[in-house]
């Protein structure tokens, strides 16, 4: 069985979200699994730099010109690498300039990563044929539509990662970007006047995958859809929609080899928690006490992440003790208020603006808990990393976060099963209720490490969603 997956990001060579993380430790985890699997990818800077050592495959004509396709290693995944300079070297994000503002010519760049897939399955490269092309998200849903329009026989998978970005493009390109007349349609690509990338790998795609099972359900729902939900309710009833639920990448997630910490700990030695804690404490500019449960965010700040929330439930973190420690980067509103409650509540409040992954791990690592508030989440990998980490996650119960986390109530807690805390209303009321639920069984430090415990010993790794991958793929192969 031979798969190509197809992306825009790849872990830790260019990462601008969740879907990096995926694309960079889902392929090895297949291989380990007995799947042949390779990746096709833009040739962006970061990727170019980070593969160098390519061989070129063929070059070929395509409506964007003539276009190189190279082949390499990365961590033991072979890796096809489109050679297009006059679209893919820029600097920075690959899809915006530095002021934020979407490359112009977004529907040309990303409309070829779709063209060489479907180019792969048919057999551009002479030595390797893909029985299955797995492309993730709206940057790759025209390779669904391309193979559809070419009639090959290989299947395609296409997962949504965040359905709220759909790829919207003018429908003037049509002609530009060689896609059928007969495809610009209601049941096609087409979305009220526009082309959807997205909703071309929703529409063509053999099966559809969300990233947990729960956000797989809710986006059949008017309110997570984004005008997709018709489409997406006929798919789950076809039996063509299902989630799988992302894992953790062990060898750069584990508490007991993490290297970026200050000291590695397990779930039978928590005592070396303490000193990443004091670590966390010391460098955030907050005052050294483990006495008191540090909670944390890790996110990009967006009111999607339920980050103003957090702002409004932040008093009352405070007044029952508690210590708040913030990383990301996003809504300038956001940054500025968090900044300003730190310079409001010093020794108490500690904030640093940006994403810098090493300082990730030693949040996760030296805190007690992270907050995880999201209005909606397809999967969230940083309350998976604070289970791992023994960080108890404080979430809402939507998309992955319902999947993963399984609430301190007293019925959970009595069999053992309580991984954190779970609130039901995007309302800061619903945050510190469960904030102080926390606060109360911190006070209980023997049931805290309880809970602790089982929260290390979940396995949610990538195995596991390897293995469900493969059960797919062979279903739809026979």
């Amino acid at each position: 069985m031979q798969v190509l997956h197809v992306c825009s990001e790849l872990f830790p060579l260019l990462k601008t979200g969740g879907l990096a993380d995926v694309t960079g430790a889902l392929p090895a985890a297949q291989i380990a699994e007995g799947t042949d699997v390779r990746v096709l990818i833009p040739g962006f800077p970061d990727i170019m730099q980070g593969i160098p050592d390519t061989e070129l495959v063929r070059n070929i004509d395509t409506f964007a010109g003539p276009v190189g396709v190279r082949f390499g290693h990365f961590r033991g995944v072979g890796v096809y690498v489109i050679d297009a300079p006059a679209l893919f070297d820029r600097a920075g994000s690959p899809y915006h300039d530095q002021s934020l503002y979407a490359y112009p010519d977004n529907h040309r760049r990303f409309a070829l990563l779709g063209w060489i897939a479907s180019e792969m399955a048919l057999g551009l490269d002479n030595f390797w044929t893909p029985d299955i092309v797995h492309a993730h998200d709206w940057h790759a849903g025209m390779a669904c539509a391309y193979i559809a329009a070419r009639g090959h026989p290989v299947k395609t998978v296409f997962t949504v990662h965040n359905l709220a970005y759909q790829g919207l493009f003018s429908a003037a390109h049509l002609q530009e970007l060689q896609i059928p007349e007969s495809f610009f349609q209601v049941y096609g690509l087409e979305f009220y006047g526009q082309i959807s990338f997205l909703k071309a790998g929703l529409f063509f795609a053999d099966h559809i995958t969300a990233v947990s099972p729960t956000y797989a359900h809710e986006i059949t729902l008017p309110a997570y859809g984004y005008g997709m939900e018709g489409l997406l309710q006929e798919r789950e009833s076809e039996g063509r929609l299902s989630g799988i639920l992302n894992g953790v990448d062990e060898a750069i997630w584990d508490p007991q080899t993490d290297i970026l910490l200050s000291a590695r700990y397990s779930a039978d030695n928590l005592k070396a928690k303490a000193i990443n804690k004091a670590y966390l404490q010391r460098v955030m500019g907050l005052d050294v006490d483990d006495t008191k449960p540090v909670f944390s965010v890790v996110s990009r700040l967006t009111s999607q992440k339920g980050l103003d929330l957090v702002l409004g439930a932040l008093p009352s973190i405070l007044e029952q003790g508690g210590q708040m420690v913030i990383l990301g980067a996003g809504d300038a509103v956001l940054q500025q208020a968090f900044l300003a409650a730190a310079a409001d509540y010093p020794g108490q409040v500690g904030v640093q603006i940006g994403y810098h992954e090493a300082f990730s791990h030693r949040i996760i690592g030296g805190a007690d808990v992270i907050l995880v508030p999201s209005r909606f989440e397809p999967c969230g990998l940083t309350q998976l990393y604070g289970l791992k980490y023994g960080t108890l996650p404080l979430v809402r119960r939507t998309g992955g976060l319902a999947d993963t986390v399984v609430d301190c109530s007293l019925e959970n807690l009595a069999d053992g099963t309580a991984s954190g805390f779970v609130f039901e209303d995007s309302t800061s009321e619903a945050l510190s209720q469960a904030v102080r639920r926390a606060m109360v069984l911190w006070t209980r430090q023997k049931h805290w490490r309880h809970v602790q415990q089982h929260a290390m010993s979940l396995d949610f790794t990538w195995q596991v969603a390897a293995h469900a991958y493969k059960l797919l793929y062979t279903r739809l192969l026979s």
